[in-house]
């Protein structure tokens, strides 16, 4: 099986590429431009009419969605064990975490960070703040430590990098409010899977 994953540098999909690097999993890339407004040419809306990254195309047909995707590739690489995937209870719970990050986290911290035009003033700050507090229920709540989901390594990890490396960049994810999210990010950073995904997009550690 051959898979071919559509990316945007240092964007979401990010989670999606470190996944199948996780996974050890045989694909292509292929880089959409975003600033260039190559997601909204004919070519690829007709892999991904909604006009996003990431898409992942399969034998099967194009997946999209970072939830999904990671999903299926735990479930279609079991030995990587990049999920519990014996358990409809333990991957669901993974779900449910990486629909937070998907629903709740990225849309606020997105619009805070990468409004076109850009957010600026009062409407910025109160944006940002909105988002840090997403980030303060995963810190206190949420993040179970080592891991996302606890002691063992899954793709929920690798999608909570991206929000956290984001805030980083940003210079929102101060060590002192933040001590597990910014401990859980240089984790996840020192893993070669993820070391090969950025060298891969172009893309710095943070």
């Amino acid at each position: 099986m051959m898979l071919k994953l559509y990316y945007s540098p240092g964007a979401c999909a990010l989670a999606s590429h470190i996944a199948l690097e996780e996974a050890g999993a045989e694909f292509e890339l292929e880089k959409i431009d975003l600033k260039q407004g190559q997601q909204k040419t004919p070519e690829y809306l007709a892999i991904n009419p909604a006009g996003v990254t990431p898409a992942l195309r399969t034998d099967e047909g194009v997946l999209t969605q970072n939830l999904v995707i990671m999903g299926y590739i735990a479930q279609t690489h079991p030995e990587a064990k990049l999920a519990d995937v014996d358990s409809s209870f333990e991957f669901g719970r993974m779900q449910a975490f990486n629909g937070f990050l998907a629903s709740s986290l990225h849309p606020l911290i997105g619009r805070a960070l990468f409004s076109r035009p850009p957010l600026e003033g009062e409407a910025k700050d109160a944006a940002i703040e909105a988002g840090m507090m997403k980030y303060a229920l995963v810190e206190d709540s949420l993040l179970q430590g080592p891991w996302a989901m606890g002691d063992a390594y899954t793709v929920a990890d690798g999608y909570l990098y991206v929000f956290t490396r984001w805030a980083r960049q940003a210079g929102l994810l101060d060590p002192a409010r933040y001590p597990k999210l910014n401990d859980h990010l240089d984790r996840v950073q020192a893993r070669p899977a993820v070391q090969r995904a950025l060298a891969a997009e172009g893309i710095d550690a943070v």
